[in-house]
């Protein structure tokens, strides 16, 4: 199974077909040891034994200029002897030339290699046996691990390289990049035959997260499933190196931390060093994957000219790596294995020669305490290691490294006990440094950690301080709500406001009551809530908390945005956010400046709420709260703001940083987002995102509400009714009875009923008709009831744009259940998507679809051609291909008239015939299909990324309506383009 490696595959097989159609060329194959350059070779060998072609495949040794000519020979000798059609062949050629008979094991002896003629006379003859096998078939000729090659061998591939010309010969060499340091013979050699105009370089580049998992997977064989966090931790450690990645993942079984034989060979390079290089290397590992190269010469011991020699020598062998002012290790393994080298004491004393350096630098250097902590703490310096740890923590939070402060103050705490007056060194007690290391957990969005450390810490403190248990049981409480843990969140709220007493400082009692009465917000059977509110907010701006006053207000405001339909609630999140701010406390201020832009995107002002999301998430990542509660929600928005707008184009470059490969929560969030876009086009990433999102959908009701919901929508694309209602029925039976996403999902699930019961209807099904519609009546009174009533069952006062578009929606999919054509629905559908303006650009083109569906079949084909070709246009400019498609065929089917747009924005001027619906860009793009470039190739001809060049071809495939690139590239031949 070949993972990952497609292009190159492809840029193979295309010089070996150019070499059958009569033009000699040869591939140049580079990669790191292990990143799989022979597996792709076999895969290439494979494929030419299946198109007839004769295949010689010789191997390069370690053996240095003692065996010349040895991949020839290895060549001509087992392909003389194997059971391939052209065995006679080769033999009969080395028959009639006996000066390459003489290479082989059981010739007479060695050619005059050192002589000029005979030298030759062996080119010559290598020369006129390719050509001749060649006449009876295609050659494929494999020189493997150029980078053991003698001078005899590399002189043949430059000589081969020059002159074959018109022979039909394929002529692959492969060789291991890393290998080729400065001096190495072989890199001249390939720097100039990769300026003659027949040689091509193929680099075979590490796995990326996925390829890795597909790989790891094929590993397993189906025995037991590879999780996600294995896949992370062997991608990370392997960087995606395919013989790396394997022995991890088979020692992940035997818990050895680096298999002994990855480590003897990745040892064995340094090895090859002289002594004052290996120290180097030594004391790199024990600095870290980078290193400046002062403080290797300092820590080594070594002189200035014989630390600079030592390091000019490990960078010629490429162990180290220039990076920015010092060196990094090539692969983190090495450095791994160096350091696992070590003896204990001498890697001791060496942390120990780090740490008295640094000790000078902590305060005056950015990310010099990080340093200075970790080689302390090896150096078995305490003290050091526990002040430094405090010192970083408080640095990686300025700087808005949630994460990393977390790791430092978590650290600290771990070494309170072992150190003296750790209060004095701290500058805070045990229980504040525990807090905040709280707080950088949650900022980090690892709240679920957040959560078990405050209920430790309640279990911890002293009764008697109840300023102390009420901040903890605020804090416990905030936290609980943002993971939906909402009943133990209102107890929690609940028991802190009752431990409020006169005595309570006035921002720890503001604190408590914003937090409580963002609980009741969900769950008030007393109606408790706004009176609380409002006096809250009185005592907050009395004791000057005015990031407890921003809170209240944006609890305040979300309440009478469900009962009242209060118009100036923007105006209220943004005083919200701009209070928060202004007291530090970004997390309140993330929570306003999502409801500011979302109460603007929910009025259909999406100007206004695209600026108000760009500068909520500006916030975000300028405090390092990307992946808080309200950073991923302000991230999403940010993207779906841009998709719903039909600037998909934006959407795409936001999405690219939705990673697929997920393994938490917050990232799942954010990844399933991507899922509008990509179902929406029909991508092919859809379903690797989906397997990777999979697992944690069943941990968080909104990831299943998101993923699973356009999950039903990519099955209903592809016809598959049951899947979709599978996922329909499971988010429906986790959301919350009073989520306005309901709608959307009862929406999606009638369009599934409806397909259900007209395929029963016409299998002449009745029951399963009336099943059907029994589903589809429950889904739209689930829809009815949320869009009228909000939490509690007091009546919604306010419903956005979009709801009352998706409730229309909903209403018209069920008309079509029931076997209907009326119109109107979908004419009103279409109409609410619009917000007054262009409004949800995509969902507009999808109701109009079926618009014109129910206006065809009630044979009104004229007044269905202006919404059909209305819909074409947003599909085709969005690159909508699965709803493009529909039209399409629609279109066909009801010989409906396309018109003749004019050339419109972005369209060719004067394009006409077959290649009028394309852009210039799509113009562009299509010549270069046509010259035979893949998509990367595309992407770098028009300084665009892959993946847009990807949905540009997707696009003219489907405006071409063809299914292939081939046709498409044959389709601009013939029209001359």
């Amino acid at each position: 199974m070949l993972i990952g490696r497609a292009a190159q595959l492809a840029e193979l097989t295309a010089v070996l077909d150019r070499a059958a159609a009569g033009s000699a060329g040869v591939a140049l194959v580079s990669g790191d040891a292990g990143v799989g350059k022979t597996h792709l070779v076999t895969a290439l060998t494979r494929a030419a034994r299946d198109r007839g072609c004769a295949v010689l495949v010789g191997q390069c040794a370690e053996l240095g200029e003692s065996m010349p000519y040895l991949p020839l020979a290895d060549a001509l000798w087992t392909s003389a002897r194997a059971a391939a059609p052209e065995a006679a062949a080769v033999r009969a050629a080395l028959e009639a030339r006996p000066v390459l008979g003489l290479l082989l094991p059981d010739g007479e002896g060695a050619p005059g290699a050192a002589s000029e003629v005979g030298q030759q006379q062996l080119f010559g003859a290598v020369l006129g046996l390719l050509g001749e096998l060649g006449r009876e078939r295609p050659v494929l000729l494999v020189l493997e691990d150029l980078h053991w090659a003698d001078r005899s061998t590399r002189h043949l591939l430059t000589f081969l390289s020059r002159v074959l010309q018109r022979e039909r010969v394929c002529l692959v060499g492969t060789y291991r990049s890393d290998d080729l340091h400065r001096r190495h013979p072989l890199r001249p050699v390939v720097a100039e035959l990769l300026r003659l105009p027949n040689v091509t370089g193929v680099e075979v580049a590490p796995f990326g997260p996925g390829e890795t998992a597909d790989y790891l997977a094929a590993l397993a064989g189906g025995t037991a499933p590879v999780t996600a966090e294995v896949v992370e931790r062997v991608h990370q450690r392997s960087e995606g190196n395919a013989f790396y990645a394997a022995e991890l993942y088979s020692a992940e079984s035997t818990g050895e931390e680096l298999p002994a034989g990855l480590a003897d060979l990745l040892l064995s390079r340094v090895e090859r060093l002289s002594e004052d290089a290996q120290r180097v290397v030594r004391v790199a590992a024990v600095a870290g994957r980078r290193v400046d190269d002062e403080l290797v010469r300092r820590v080594s011991g070594l002189d200035e000219a014989s630390a600079g020699e030592a390091l000019r020598e490990v960078v010629s062998h490429q162990l180290l790596v220039p990076a920015g002012t010092g060196y990094s290790f090539r692969h983190a393994l090495l450095r791994e294995a160096v350091y696992a080298d070590l003896l204990p004491g001498e890697r001791t004393r060496l942390h120990a020669g780090f740490a008295e350096l640094l000790s000078g630098e902590a305060a005056a250097r950015r990310g010099s305490a990080a340093e200075l902590a970790a080689h302390s703490l090896a150096a078995h310096d305490l003290p050091a290691a526990f002040a430094a740890s405090v010192r970083a923590g408080r640095e990686a939070e300025r700087l808005g490294a949630p994460a990393e402060a977390f790791e430092h103050f978590d650290r600290a705490l771990e070494l309170w006990d072992t150190v003296p007056e750790p209060e004095a060194v701290a500058g805070t007690d045990r229980m504040e440094l525990s807090l905040a290391t709280v707080r950088m957990s949650g900022r980090a969005g690892e709240l679920r950690r957040a959560v078990s450390r405050l209920r430790r810490l309640l279990d911890l403190a002293d009764p008697a301080d109840i300023a102390l248990g009420v901040r903890l049981r605020e804090q416990l409480a905030s936290y609980l709500l943002d993971i939906d843990e909402d009943d133990e969140a209102v107890v929690v709220g609940r028991a802190a406001v009752a431990l409020l007493e006169p005595g309570t400082p006035g921002p720890v009692r503001a604190a408590a009551l914003a937090t409580y009465a963002r609980m009741l917000l969900y769950n008030d059977p007393d109606a408790e809530m706004p009176r609380l509110a409002e006096e809250a907010v009185v005592e907050a701006r009395a004791a000057g908390a005015r990031d407890a006053e921003a809170s209240l207000l944006v609890t305040l405001g979300l309440y009478r945005e469900s009962r009242e339909a209060d118009e100036a609630v923007a105006e209220v999140f943004a005083s919200a956010r701009d209070l928060a701010a202004a007291e530090g406390n970004q997390p309140a201020a993330l929570r306003a400046a999502f409801q500011h832009a979302r109460t603007k995107f929910d009025r259909g002002d999406l100007a206004g709420a695209t600026l108000a999301a760009d500068e909520g998430v500006k916030l975000a990542l300028d405090n390092g709260l990307e992946w808080s509660s309200f950073g991923t929600v302000l991230r999403s928005l940010q993207y779906l703001i841009h998709y719903t707008a039909g600037d998909w184009d934006e959407a795409a470059r936001l999405a690219e940083g939705f990673a697929v490969r997920v393994v938490r929560p917050p990232e799942a969030r954010v990844s399933a987002y991507a899922l509008f876009l990509e179902v929406a086009r029909g991508e092919p990433r859809v379903e690797e995102r989906l397997r990777w999102i999979a697992p944690l959908w069943h941990e968080d009701y909104f990831i299943a509400y998101v993923a699973r919901g356009l999950a039903a929508e990519h099955e209903l694309w592809r016809g598959g009714v049951d899947a979709a209602i599978e996922h329909v029925t499971a988010v429906l039976g986790v959301m919350y009875p009073f989520e306005t996403g309901i709608i959307r999902i009862a929406a999606t699930g009638l369009w599934a009923q409806a397909d259900r019961a007209a395929r029963a209807r016409a299998a002449g099904d009745p029951a399963t008709v009336e099943d059907a519609a029994r589903v589809g009546d429950d889904l739209l009174a689930r829809a009815r009831h949320v869009a009228a009533t909000t939490w509690g069952d007091h009546p919604r006062a306010w419903l956005g744009l979009e709801g009352h578009a998706w409730l229309a929606r909903a209403e018209a999919e069920r008309s079509r259940l029931d076997g209907g054509h009326d119109p109107e629905p979908w004419r009103r559908s279409a109409e609410l998507f619009t917000y007054g303006g262009d409004g949800f650009t995509y969902e507009v083109a999808r109701s109009r679809y079926r618009l014109v569906e129910a206006l065809v079949e009630r044979g009104e084909r004229a007044e269905a051609a202006e919404p059909w070709r209305s819909a074409v246009a947003i599909a085709e400019r969005l690159g909508a291909a699965p709803l493009l498609a529909r039209l399409r065929e629609l279109g066909a089917r009801a010989r409906l008239d396309p018109g003749r747009p004019g050339p419109g924005p972005g369209r060719a001027n004067g394009a006409a015939g077959p290649f009028a619906a394309l852009t210039v860009r799509e113009r562009e793009v299509l010549k270069l299909v046509a010259e035979g470039r893949n998509n990367r190739e595309i992407a770098a001809a028009l300084f665009i990324s892959p993946k847009t060049a990807s949905v540009h071809v997707s696009n003219i495939l489907a405006k071409l309506e063809v299914t292939s690139r081939t046709q498409a590239a044959a389709f601009a031949h013939r029209e001359g383009l």
